[in-house]
């Protein structure tokens, strides 16, 4: 496993504007396993003061594209090839949190879920393949 720190993940987000508009910070990780949290902003909420599943789907997806990083390095170009999702419950002025985990880091595809939480509530459940990319942003052979 590369040696990455939460600060350097943190610092991953911060470099981009697609992380960076959300406040989106890690909050710990582990060997294939990222958690970030999301903090209520009311520009992503629906009508009826609920956040709008985008927030879920992209908490999800960065915690995944993160968690890979964990196994694989922060130089990898891994890029999302799809991802289901389960909205399960809602979220209503308050911040999410996403845990996300590799289940399986293939030579060509990397497969693995995450889960969002409201609190203690369980609002989102998702499973994501990626494909691995090699250097040159082709496919790994």
């Amino acid at each position: 496993m590369p040696s990455i720190s939460v600060s350097q993940l943190n610092d991953l987000l911060a470099d981009h504007e697609f992380t960076r508009r959300t406040g989106m910070r890690v909050l710990s990780l582990g060997d294939g396993e990222c958690e970030v949290e999301v903090p209520y902003l009311p520009e992503f909420d629906r009508p009826g003061g609920i956040v709008s599943g985008q927030v879920y789907n992209h908490a999800a997806d960065v915690a995944f594209w993160l968690a890979i990083k964990t196994r694989l390095g922060l130089d990898d170009g891994s890029v999302t090839s799809s991802m289901t999702t389960a909205f399960l419950g809602s979220a209503s002025r308050e911040p999410l949190r996403c845990r996300a985990r590799v289940l399986r880091l293939g030579r060509r595809l990397v497969y693995g879920t995450a889960e969002c939480l409201a609190g203690e509530r369980l609002v989102a459940h998702h499973t994501l393949t990626y494909a691995r990319m090699g250097a040159d942003g082709q496919g790994q052979a």
